[in-house]
């Protein structure tokens, strides 16, 4: 029988983990997740990781499995999950891959695009441009350069807006452009499941989330968390905005209002990348 790969893709608070639960209940399956942000085990409420019950009721991998201070990219979570999923597909003839990180979905289902190399001097180049004028500087010149993956990036992710940068200036073609490549090999077949909503619905139920974040205790989470603040993992969405509060920057109602808006940001974003699907 073909061993089938099922993955479940939607904006954040659609329901992806519910549906995946079932479904790998219904197969006698195991769940990986896709989800960047459950990676990190100081994050618990923050980004949504399934709850103790969830977690009992079907086995799942790479869920809080490295710290926040542990470098991670997405071409070593390729190489990780491919390995967790030849061992799985020995005992199971469905796997379900689940999660809303576009990118880490795209890693397993069919490979990483191979980008050109980046000089030292054009990296410090845009490093420094970064460091004297600011976030806002860095995301209109992305919008001049490459105005596809700009509408596709986390705008707050400052990170990834330098790599796309790095690249189009070595290359002289945009980022966006060196991602249409031959898909690798796989030794399974993958269905895509897409789920969404309307967009009232879905912005109501990441209200709630959001809400009910902060009823179990996102504030303390985040404020534990302060002496890893310039860690990558942690310019995320549900922790930055209360960084601000906790500078004094913002009042606590201000900050959680701030996370709602940057949630349906986030998922407006992931909806234009699941729409090329």
């Amino acid at each position: 029988m073909d061993k089938i790969l099922i993955s479940i893709q939607g904006p954040t608070a659609i329901g992806k983990t519910t549906l995946a639960i079932r479904l790998a209940q219904y197969f006698g399956a195991e769940i990986i997740s896709a989800d960047s942000r459950q990676f990190y085990r100081e994050m618990a409420i923050g980004t949504a990781v399934p709850s103790r019950q969830e977690l009992q009721e079907v086995p799942h991998h790479f869920i809080q499995h490295i710290s926040v201070t542990d470098p991670y990219s997405v071409g070593r979570y390729e190489k990780d999950a491919l390995r967790v999923l030849e061992t799985l597909f020995e005992k199971h003839n469905v796997v379900i891959l689940v999660g809303g990180s576009g990118l880490f979905v795209k890693a397993i289902l069919e490979g990483l695009d191979d980008f050109p190399e980046v000089s030292e001097e054009i990296r410090n180049q845009v490093r420094s441009e970064y460091q004297e004028f600011g976030l806002v500087y860095i995301q209109q010149k992305l919008h001049q350069i490459d105005p596809t993956y700009y509408e596709e990036v986390d705008l707050q992710n400052h990170q990834r807006i330098l790599r796309a940068l790095e690249v189009g200036i070595s290359s002289g073609k945009p980022f966006s452009s060196f991602r249409v490549q031959k898909k690798s090999d796989r030794n399974f077949k993958s269905i895509k499941i897409g789920i969404t909503a309307d967009r009232e619905e879905l912005y109501a139920r990441i209200n709630t989330r959001v809400d009910r974040m902060v009823h179990n205790g996102l504030v303390d989470e985040a404020r534990s968390v302060i002496p890893f603040r310039a860690y990558n993992a942690l310019n995320t969405v549900g922790y930055k905005e209360l960084f601000a509060y906790f500078d004094g920057q913002a009042t606590l109602e201000e900050a959680i209002e701030e996370i709602k808006k940057n949630s349906r940001r986030y998922a407006k974003r992931q909806m234009t990348w699941l729409r090329k699907d």
